[in-house]
């Protein structure tokens, strides 16, 4: 699948909302830019560094060059968006998935989390924006900047689900052509809808044939195991299978 040419993000609105989303926006553009020179991959000040001092004609050796290796050639990126409510899970999600332990207790992401992970081919940038109210109204303005969505669901968050299914189909509105995976996180508690119960719930079965929707049990829990979980795995091999 071809990357998707990041295009110029407008946010009108005033106040601290306007802030918020110029801020979203810069981080967003600086760290997740296709194009950009990263130089800070290659320990140079972002800034600028100096000009490398050209060799005098006498100082010149053609054999020198001869010697050198060529520039490692730089990987394509390819950005992943993970959204969802507050609570669901998103967070953990990222850190299971960079190998970190996942943090005790529910700590919710004011602003966004991000993640790099390299592969052979190419490299995978996941941004996890908050889940609160007040932070939805910025999910829909980064749909069409990415290849894929993530979108993590508490699945026993009964009283919420409406809430969170109503903020899908907003983002599937959005753009018809992404594909969504949907994360039906804590399946592990006793209280969690299942699998036909939530695909009913959310209205994936209404969804357009021709979208590509995929619906995944998992159990990201933050006192449990890290990238073995079963349920991880399967998202991730199913990412790089969507991001190739």
């Amino acid at each position: 699948m071809a990357p998707r040419p990041l295009g110029p993000l407008v946010l009108a609105l005033g106040g601290a909302a306007a802030v918020l989303g110029s801020v979203l926006f810069i981080l967003w553009k600086t760290y997740f830019g296709r194009g950009r020179e990263r130089r800070w991959d290659r320990g140079e000040a972002w800034w600028g560094a100096e000009a490398a001092r050209l060799p005098e004609w006498d100082e010149w050796d053609p054999e020198d060059e001869e010697d050198e290796e060529p520039a490692l050639e730089e990987l394509e990126q390819r950005e992943v968006l993970v959204l969802g409510l507050d609570g669901a899970g998103k967070s953990t999600f990222l850190r299971v998935l960079s190998g970190k332990p996942p943090l005790e207790g529910h700590i919710p992401t004011w602003g966004f989390n991000s993640v790099r992970l390299p592969t052979k081919d190419f490299e995978v940038d996941l941004l996890e924006i908050g889940g609160s109210q007040n932070l939805r109204f910025y999910w829909k303005e980064f749909v069409n900047e990415v290849d894929v969505l993530v979108f993590v669901v508490d699945s026993a968050d009964r009283l919420r689900l409406p809430w969170a299914r109503q903020e899908l189909h907003k983002l599937l509105d959005k753009d018809p052509d992404l594909p969504v995976v949907v994360v039906a996180n804590k399946q592990d508690l006793s209280e969690a809808m299942s699998m036909v119960e939530l695909q009913r719930e959310l209205g994936l079965q209404a969804i357009d044939n021709q979208r590509e929707v995929f619906l995944l049990a998992a159990s990201i829990a933050p006192a449990g195991p890290s990238f073995e979980e079963p349920g991880t795995v399967h998202i991730w091999k199913l990412l790089l299978e969507l991001l190739s």
